[in-house]
């Protein structure tokens, strides 16, 4: 695998680079950048001119990783050229194919093959309800397909999110995916290091990513009465105060990270579905553990690799930059430094990270974590 990294903070770089790069030496291009430039209708044409012989995945985020760096406000691309493998994408538009669900179903039956390895996806980070995509990609592959992704992010303001489509356009309500075929090996791990307090609590009314009542109790009152002094500052102090959800006692644990609250039916609305019967624990910060949560993802790679990837998409989520601040750029390095210096890390701060992991047979949204995905022709 050939792989070659690039990042720019102004328009003119971007637009000159993008006007000289053969971009047709390389297979497939990954673009995350902050959302201003991907609006900007120069940068726009320049990408569809620049990139016409070949496919980009790409989408807007909360923050960028480009190589060993954590960078904001930036345009980021990593191209790949396959040696041995296979590839091949599909993008979906949620008002045209109808539901999250189904477009997963879509996505899933496009790369479905004998060969199929891998299927790594971008989703718009608002619009797309997480849960129910994968509930739809989950019910069409193989189980011994690996799965991951993120969905797309806004920084800190969670209003429009862009992923780039088959016209490699960058648009909302945009979900693209891309799977990779026959000779290569991919990884997944993820870890977020929050810790959880309090007793479980059970929730007794919700739909979907819509919460209404814990322990029989409206749900935003019981939330802001564990946040006391910090609710005023709501919904934005509740990414540092995320959920800890189990649907059954031996299911897996997911964290949901709080995307809205409503003050008329008391509810608030979460990235991804808490079933009616989950049992709940809030969770707070601790930025050392945090920072090793990132580490303990990149080992977990490490155990399962049998030579050094030449790819790790990274994908941690915007709470996790929030809380570390200007501690960000330690979690990258926590991940870069368990491998050696001929790996290539790109990736971005997303509002969910996507993850099958090991053991399970399905993709999960998971939120606050750190999600890392290898790749290796060797």
């Amino acid at each position: 695998m050939k792989v070659t990294q690039f990042i720019f903070n102004n328009k003119a770089q971007i637009i000159n680079h993008l006007s000289e790069f053969k971009a047709k030496d390389y297979d497939l291009h990954f673009i995350f950048s902050d959302k201003s430039f991907l609006k900007d209708p120069e940068i726009q044409n320049q990408i569809v001119s620049s990139f016409a012989d070949s496919d980009v995945m790409g989408c807007s985020t909360a923050g960028e990783i480009s190589n060993k760096k954590f960078t904001e406000l930036s345009f980021s691309i990593c191209s790949i050229k396959l040696e041995k493998a296979r590839y091949k994408k599909c993008s979906y538009n949620l008002d045209e194919v109808g539901n999250s669900f189904t477009v997963g179903q879509s996505i899933a039956k496009s790369l479905k093959a004998d060969s199929l390895k891998h299927i790594f996806i971008l989703s718009d980070g608002i619009a797309v309800n997480g849960t129910h995509l994968l509930d739809g990609i989950n019910s069409i592959i193989a189980p011994e397909v690996n799965v991951s992704g993120g969905l797309a992010g806004d920084g800190a303001a969670f209003q429009e999110t862009l992923v780039c489509n088959r016209e490699k356009q960058f648009v909302p309500n945009c979900i693209s995916a891309v799977g990779f075929y026959g000779d290569i090996q991919t990884h997944t791990a993820s870890f977020g290091g929050w810790d959880s307090f309090g007793m479980d609590r059970f929730v007794t009314k919700s739909v979907d990513n819509v919460v209404y009542e814990i322990d029989n109790q409206p749900a935003l009152d019981l939330y802001k009465s564990y946040l006391g002094e910090l609710s005023k500052d709501l919904p934005g102090s509740a990414l540092f105060f995320p959920l800890e959800m189990r649907e059954s006692e031996n299911s897996e644990v997911l964290v949901r990270t709080i995307l809205g609250i409503n003050e008329t039916d008391k509810s608030m609305t979460f990235a991804g579905n808490i079933p009616t019967g989950s049992s709940v624990r809030l969770m707070k910060a601790n930025v050392n553990r945090i920072i090793d949560g990132a580490e303990k993802a990149a080992n977990i790679i490490g155990e399962n690799i049998q030579s050094e990837p030449e790819l790790v998409l990274m994908v941690s989520c915007v709470g996790r930059k929030l809380v570390l601040k200007q501690l960000t750029q330690d979690e990258i390095e926590a991940v870069t430094d368990q491998f050696n210096g001929n790996t290539h890390f790109a990736g971005f701060y997303s509002y969910g990270e996507l993850l099958k992991s090991k053991g399970e047979q399905d993709c999960k949204l998971h939120n606050q974590t750190m999600t890392l995905t290898s790749f290796s022709e060797k």
